[in-house]
């Protein structure tokens, strides 16, 4: 896709997974963790600005005393008015409550970045797919652990679940 993608703020959600230190860190391609940082950070205020919700998803270690060090959100990623969800499994609705507290906000259409592509964004947008919303996905705001398992998500999968777009042409 080549053209602008215009979306309506007051339904849709930037949903921005696993952005943590300790994640972010990571070697990782085709791009750097803090490369996708700084364009998630970009949409997230672009976003805000327009009065659309953003939704940061972290994971934390199911049946451990202690989370790792870095488990945390990115330090001033987080801003008021942000939806903060902590998963426990791959994706970001089993049991999190995120969709009911989109739908009391009337999110129709879910746009993702993070970490890693065909990890905790494809399961979260997958999950997101079957409850029915609208799925974009912004190519240059995500990264995985190999160049190949970013390209087959978003070349062969992510096409048949909804838009790939890059950041730039996102209109809102």
């Amino acid at each position: 896709m080549t053209a602008p993608l215009a979306l309506d703020p007051a339904r849709t959600a930037l949903v921005l997974v696993d952005l943590m230190d300790r994640i972010v860190a990571l070697p990782l391609e085709p791009r750097k963790g803090t490369e996708v940082l700084v364009t998630c950070e970009e949409l997230a205020a672009a976003f805000r600005s327009a009065g659309a919700t953003v939704v940061l998803v972290r994971v934390e270690r199911p049946s451990v005393a202690e989370q790792p060090p870095g488990s945390g959100l990115v330090a001033g990623l987080l801003k008021e008015g942000d939806l903060e969800i902590v998963k426990r499994t791959i994706g970001g609705f089993q049991g999190t409550g995120l969709d009911d507290r989109l739908r009391e906000r009337g999110v129709t259409t879910l746009v993702f970045g993070g970490v890693a592509t065909n990890l905790g964004v494809e399961s979260t947008a997958r999950a997101a797919g079957d409850l029915g919303y609208e799925l974009v996905f912004v190519e240059d705001a995500m990264t995985a652990f190999t160049a190949a398992e970013h390209e087959a998500s978003v070349r062969l999968d992510f096409p048949r679940l909804g838009t790939v777009v890059t950041a730039a042409q996102l209109v809102l």
